[in-house]
């Protein structure tokens, strides 16, 4: 898999922005007419006091994804977990991925910036499906209060094995070596 231009792909990511402004007028247009006027003024609120509540986390995690591609030097990161890191580069994935707080706005921008700075595809993969996963964040939060730790105790051991399978395989799958 290539890696994305340094300063980004813009034009691909443009026609991604019109399509989303495109199916939010479609949807908004759509409350307006069947459930009226107060009640599409009563969505937009909505969902700008959501904006205002995920803009900070990610605006933080943009600045810490730009802060670790500048602080984290290039050839270190590919060693550690560039394509030719082995097994190695898919448990450090595997144990951030688990230990990353947050959802999508923070770790997404985080995986890209690992991306971009040296980090092979498929360590990128693994720590993707170990955030998924494997969170611990929402594992003490809302699993173990909820179902149980027994319950948890034997999805999270299912599940240890699935960021690495999954890296593995991208790597694989993507062309990269690292045996």
């Amino acid at each position: 898999m290539s890696r994305p231009p340094a300063g980004g792909a813009p034009r691909r990511r443009n026609w991604m922005l019109w399509l989303f402004v495109l199916l939010a007028g479609v949807g908004g247009g759509a409350v307006w007419q069947l459930q009226g006027a107060a009640m599409f003024w009563a969505q937009l609120h909505d969902s700008l006091l959501l904006l205002l509540q995920i803009l900070p986390i990610i605006v933080f995690a943009m600045l810490l994804a730009g802060y670790f591609q500048v602080l984290v030097p290039r050839e270190r990161m590919r060693r550690q977990l560039g394509e030719q890191s082995g097994l190695r580069g898919l448990l450090i994935a595997t144990g951030a991925g688990a230990i990353t707080p947050g959802g999508p706005f923070a770790a997404f921008p985080l995986v890209l910036a690992l991306y971009q700075a040296g980090a092979g595809f498929g360590t990128c993969v693994a720590y993707v499906t170990s955030w998924s996963v494997l969170g611990l964040t929402r594992v003490l939060v809302f699993e173990v209060p909820l179902l149980g730790r027994d319950f948890v105790l034997v999805r999270l051991l299912v599940s240890l094995p699935l960021p690495l399978l999954a890296g593995y395989l991208a790597r694989h799958l993507a062309g990269e070596g690292g045996r």
